[in-house]
């Protein structure tokens, strides 16, 4: 018998590319996560974030590429690759008629019996009813359940597809506190979500996905530095862009991106007040129909910072 790989906690990837017929679902994706901390792929829905995740565990086989998972390398039907980390499906499909608790330790047959009895802590301590059939789960209570099972066992790697989706905010909380506890212990966390409010403020890394490439790498704190500089000014048809673009290039912006009637405003400084009073003043410009300051969702971060509409 060849020894185990040793393991390294660590998700490596180069050049993972993976097509469906004339769509390029994921392009050249290189990866070098951990060792520990929680990894944030974030990306509008149809950017590729599920497919990268079912590749990097062998569920669906790269059209070219490299992936090694806690050091055991991805090679035929990944199952080297799958006893050592855990993954968390995006699609929910359960046995219906099985309960919760038979449900889990199907999940988890061959983990062994600790992880069986941490996933049922884990359950209790998230209100699920192990003794009712699925069929009786709501859409969280699933998720929630398929959470349990990808938690519960000893791994180095855990990859968990929109793990709080559709979860109330205490359960997505709750949720995140216990991955930010494993995570602390070493393991490393990739999680993907198309909500950049739901998941940020745990990771420690964000991957930015868009057309099956990375965008951007960054920190939450980065994204949340820019947050707090980013002034968007809507005119609607008040004005034309080229009107726009510029006036405000010449109010002392870091960056100004305009389309559409709507402006983008990078300022050099978390304080719009300098800047807002510029803009009351020039009066090559109307009055703008509406102006946010500070709150940026995910497809707006796309749009007015990385000047691409997600796909």
């Amino acid at each position: 018998m060849l020894p185990s790989p040793a393991r390294d906690r660590r998700i490596v990837a180069r050049g993972l590319t993976r097509r469906f017929g004339d769509k390029l679902a994921v392009d050249a994706v290189d990866l070098d996560l951990g060792p520990g901390g929680i990894v944030g792929l974030l990306g509008p829905n149809g950017s590729g974030k599920s497919t990268l995740l079912r590749m990097l565990v062998g569920l669906v086989r790269p059209d070219a590429g490299t992936a090694a998972i806690d050091g055991a390398a991805l090679a035929g039907d990944g199952t080297a690759v799958r006893r050592r980390c855990t993954y968390a499906p995006g699609e929910i499909a359960l046995y219906d008629e099985m309960k919760g608790r038979e449900h889990v330790a199907w999940l988890l047959r061959g983990r062994g019996l600790g992880a069986l009895r941490r996933a049922l802590d884990l359950a209790g301590a998230l209100g699920l009813p192990m003794e009712k059939r699925v069929h009786t789960y709501s859409h969280g209570m699933k998720r929630q359940l398929l959470f349990v099972a990808a938690l519960a066992p000893e791994a180095g790697v855990r990859i968990l597809d929109e793990p709080t989706e559709g979860l109330d905010p205490s359960k997505r909380a709750h949720m995140l506190g216990l991955l930010e506890e494993d995570a602390a212990g070493g393991t490393t966390v990739l999680l993907s979500s198309h909500h950049l409010g739901e998941v940020d403020r745990s990771c420690d890394q964000l991957l930015f996905l868009n057309a099956g490439r990375v965008l951007s790498r960054e920190t939450a704190d980065s994204v949340h530095a820019r947050e707090a500089r980013l002034l968007v000014v809507d005119w609607g048809d008040g004005a034309p862009d080229a009107t726009l673009s510029g006036a405000l290039e010449g109010l002392g912006a870091e960056s100004v991106r305009v389309a559409g009637g709507r402006a983008a405003v990078v300022l050099p400084a978390p304080d719009p007040r300098a800047f807002l009073a510029r803009l009351a003043a020039d009066d090559r410009l109307p009055a703008p129909r509406s102006i946010e300051y500070g709150v940026t969702s995910l497809g707006e971060l796309y749009r007015d910072v990385y000047g691409v509409e997600g796909t």
